[in-house]
């Protein structure tokens, strides 16, 4: 039966989805514009926000519009874009597309202020996301929570690394950069506690679910075969409850932060 609340919440994603693609459009416009004023640098600089940020958005707007729960193989839509398989590729590509964001962000501006140390995470976080994305997958196909549980550890980890590698700019940065740096220093603390109380807890609280249950998990081979033929159909409120938040805070934030390190200002070292 389908739950006018879960419908609700979908055509609300859904409309989130089109003015972020229409955010980012009035981002490019916005390059093409100022383009012929920046220096060589910084036109580089914001072609590859834009390219990378266009990853995210599209890719998040896909999971908008056919939203899915890859370990419990549920879906809203009965088709083959439903698929677990192809959501877990769109999502791989856009979440490495915003850490490399973020990366590029911290290392053109702790560079710019010689912060080696800042430049270093820089370097680090986007590897880190990639171990992370195998253990997505490994919970993808096998349908064993730990991975998830481990995958958004990597995630805690990255945003600390993040925070503490952009510390040292404020004391070094212009104005205008420290008026764009206030926004996410104000909305470090309160990801890293979101994700620490509400997100990790939950994927452990599962996974302990199904070792009392005793729950046997697919081996990687046939979960290659799961995740490209099954899925089920749902749009029960009691199978989509816990996705909510997540799902609604990273499809609507996470996309205008992604958008935002398109506008960042950048300062010529």
């Amino acid at each position: 039966m389908d739950s006018p609340i879960v419908m609700f919440w979908w055509r609300g994603l859904s409309t989130v989805a089109v003015l972020n693609i229409v955010l980012w459009c009035l981002c490019v416009r916005a390059y093409l514009r100022e383009k012929e004023s920046l220096s060589p640098q910084a036109r580089d600089f914001r072609f590859k926000q834009l390219i990378l940020c266009a990853g995210f958005v599209f890719g998040c707007a896909s999971r908008s519009f056919v939203p899915r729960a890859d370990v419990q193989r549920i879906v809203l839509l009965d088709s083959w874009l439903s698929s677990v398989a192809i959501g877990r590729s769109v999502a791989t590509v856009a979440e490495l597309c915003f850490m490399a964001q973020a990366a590029l962000l911290l290392r053109d501006a702790a560079g710019s202020a010689g912060l080696a140390v800042s430049v270093l995470i820089s370097r680090l976080v986007v590897p880190f996301i990639a171990v992370a994305e195998v253990c997505s997958w490994y919970a993808t196909l096998t349908t064993n929570y730990i991975g998830n549980a481990c995958e958004e550890s990597i995630w805690v980890l990255c945003g600390a690394l993040l925070f503490i590698g952009a510390l040292p700019l404020w004391r070094r940065s212009g104005a205008r950069l420290k008026k764009f740096l206030a926004v996410p220093f104000v909305f470090a603390p309160c990801y890293l506690a979101f994700m620490c109380l509400v997100d990790v807890p939950m994927y452990v609280t599962r996974w302990r679910a199904d070792l009392a249950q005793g729950r046997v998990y697919f081996t990687l081979a046939d979960g290659v075969h799961d995740v490209m033929h099954r899925w089920v159909v749902t749009r029960s409120l009691e199978d989509w409850r816990t996705e909510f938040p997540w799902m609604t805070l990273y499809f609507s934030v996470a996309v205008w932060v992604s958008l935002a390190m398109t506008r960042a200002p950048r300062e010529e070292s």
